[in-house]
């Protein structure tokens, strides 16, 4: 049986990228962005491709980052 390797949008995989690379839990990257634990995981795992812009300005002014720097 062949299990492909799930595609994550871009926006998944650039939170987790800078998330790692500022040592953050997903849990403290909820906190700093003031959003649920539940919205974070969701968004990393592909759950939730398209959040809001007011979601994704809380996420990356928490990791740092431009918005744009989460889709590209």
């Amino acid at each position: 049986m062949n299990m492909s390797k799930k595609e994550f949008p871009p926006i998944a995989r650039n939170i987790r990228k800078y998330r790692a690379e500022k040592g953050y839990s997903q849990d403290k990257l909820s906190k700093l962005a003031e959003l649920s634990f539940a919205t974070v995981t969701k968004i990393e795992a592909g759950d939730t491709p398209n959040p809001t812009v007011e979601t994704m300005k809380k996420i990356a002014d928490a990791l740092g980052v431009t918005i744009d720097d989460l889709m590209q």
